[in-house]
């Protein structure tokens, strides 16, 4: 059941997008903004949070330009915030990087927004079971939490069962979203 007053916020974890967009469907080009719509339904949006690790200019600069025009495409969706942790390279090239404060980040503002009575319904767009005992505290908050989710393989089946509603992003929904 959709409702046009029910206020939506959308978390997005971008690597888990990013990477899951690659596994399933062998491209990354999607355009975030018509993707949220999507989710959204005829609801109303308060905000949408992008989380995302910035590359390293030094470490790999094409990958790095690519990003930043992504991350400028981002930036320009209305009441869209793009929130940045930090990749750390240790014996680069030969270990590739990993991100600190992204999931933390992502989290927190659940969180907050949720305390806050900022939202109604958070929807998150992550397949990953560390956050099943933050949307655990969304619901204990008197909130509705749905995730969106790539396929039942790959994905944690507790935030499936701790989740409202789960979206599954497949070729359906994601048409009209590509760039």
């Amino acid at each position: 059941m959709t409702d046009k007053t029910e206020r939506v916020m959308i978390f997005i974890d971008g690597s888990n997008l990013y990477h899951s967009l690659k596994g399933f469907f062998k491209r990354t080009d999607i355009d975030i903004g018509k993707f949220c719509q999507k989710l959204l339904e005829r609801r109303r949006l308060i905000r949408i949070y992008y989380y995302n690790a910035r590359v390293g200019q030094q470490e790999e600069p094409e990958r790095y330009q690519h990003q930043q025009a992504f991350f400028d495409s981002v930036n320009a969706i209305p009441y869209c915030e793009l929130r940045l942790g930090r990749l750390v390279y240790i014996n680069w090239p030969n270990t590739p990087p990993y991100e600190k404060g992204v999931d933390i980040q992502l989290t927190t503002d659940l969180l907050t927004h949720s305390f806050k009575n900022n939202y109604d319904v958070a929807i998150l767009v992550a397949g990953d079971s560390d956050y099943v005992g933050a949307l655990q505290a969304v619901k204990d908050n008197g909130k509705n939490a749905e995730v969106a989710l790539f396929g039942k393989e790959r994905t944690s089946r507790p935030l499936r069962e701790v989740a409202d509603k789960v979206i599954t992003i497949d070729g359906r929904l994601l048409r009209g979203c590509w760039k």
